[in-house]
């Protein structure tokens, strides 16, 4: 690792230095791309399977098969929606980490900062899986909120403790090769090395064998132990592309920033496309090649909304996305009604409405109405500055 030794577990000289220019300029195409991540987790995919229910159109089909799962080789736009807010929470460090030290914040601040953070969103994870049923033996101990904490997390202190581009791609390509070479050549019991079946592949049996409680698909846990370690790699990602996205205007044109996120991006998809002839693209684990290929797209992604919103300065479509992404956790919360379910007052308000039409379309009607409520909901939040920030 190129770390000095006098500055091993401190924020780099350099990004102390860029702290004292004052507070970054927030970039809008960050919240509204997290918005647009969580719209479809908070009731936008439900628009798109109705809708092509109703219509039987090939485009809406297409649509919502693309707001499905993959079975297990193979990535969907759906399977993207979770390493896309990871990436996302990686791309604000450099920006945040900057306005903290600029506010007169040590080191000791920034590290108290990420491991309260890491903590708070395992146990939000913990709430949101039952933990007040006590029901502990049956209860599903992984989650999204876990792997989000500590991807980025384990991330983060890699960041921190890095003074340089080239090391922290040294991290990011040792993690992924690392994992792979892990799989490749630690057999399981029983099974052998490298068999990358859903009940075979190693981080299968380590979930069973030492992850407590329910595991989400029986055999093993898609956010399970050994698939969080590539997760790290997702975060750290983020955290690079939010370095550039922070030098300075005498550095690099906002123009050359979207080069740059294009070149990245499209490198992203051809190597992952190409790792993927040997080591498959697949979520459930996580593989290197997921992280590649749907980092690439991740990296797109951004550099469309960086242009579009913080060069172009179109913004005002954008407010929709930018009121769910404010609140992103909350709106994570509202899908399946665990802990904020919004169906009984779309019954109330639309039921009258919906009933006038034929029954095939009341289902996307539905939806529609989900959809316009939770985002009230999230805008009376947003209007009121009622920020849930971790």
């Amino acid at each position: 690792m190129n770390t000095t030794s006098e500055d091993a577990a401190t924020v780099t000289t350099a990004e102390q230095k860029s702290a004292t220019m004052g507070k970054s300029e927030r970039l809008g195409s960050i919240d509204a791309l997290r918005g647009f991540d969580m719209f479809w987790i908070a009731g936008g995919e439900g628009i798109i399977h109705t809708l092509a229910s109703l219509t039987g159109w090939p485009f809406f089909l297409w649509c919502s098969y693309e707001l499905t799962h993959s079975i297990w080789n193979g990535v969907t736009f759906y399977d993207m929606i979770f390493p896309l807010f990871l990436f996302l929470a990686g791309t604000t460090v450099p920006l945040s980490f900057k306005k903290r030290l600029s506010r007169g914040q040590t080191n000791k601040d920034l590290y108290k900062h990420v491991i309260s953070r890491v903590i708070i969103l395992i146990a939000l994870g913990l709430v949101y899986n039952g933990f007040f049923q006590f029901n502990w033996a049956h209860m599903r101990y992984a989650s999204v909120l876990a792997r989000i904490g500590l991807g980025w997390g384990f991330a983060a202190l890699i960041y921190m403790n890095t003074d340089s581009w080239k090391t922290r791609m040294a991290w990011f390509w040792g993690i992924l090769i690392g994992y792979w070479l892990i799989l490749l050549l630690v057999p399981v019991p029983g099974v052998g090395a490298y068999v990358l079946t859903k009940g075979g592949w190693l981080g299968s049996y380590i979930d069973r064998h030492f992850l407590p409680g329910k595991l989400y698909l029986g055999i093993h846990d898609p956010e399970g132990i050994l698939s969080t370690v590539p997760a790290i790699a997702t975060g750290l990602l983020g955290m690079m592309i939010g370095q550039l996205l922070t030098l300075s205007p005498d550095t690099t044109t906002k123009l050359r920033k979207v080069a740059m996120l294009l070149i990245i991006g499209v490198s992203g998809l051809i190597l992952g496309g190409i790792w993927n002839t040997v080591f498959p693209i697949n979520k459930n684990m996580w593989t290197s090649s997921f992280v590649l290929y749907v980092g690439g797209w991740c990296t797109l992604f951004l550099a469309l909304f960086y242009y579009i919103i913080d060069i172009r300065q179109w913004r005002k479509w954008a407010f929709f996305f930018i009121v769910i992404g404010a609140n992103s956790i909350v709106a994570y919360m509202i899908p399946d009604g665990r802990l904020i379910d919004f169906t009984p007052t779309v019954h109330y308000l639309f039921n009258g409405v919906i009933g006038w039409f034929p029954i095939p379309a009341q289902a996307f009607l539905f939806s529609i109405g989900y959809v316009l409520v939770a985002w009230v909901f999230l805008y009376f939040l947003y209007r009121n500055k009622l920020f849930f920030k971790i």
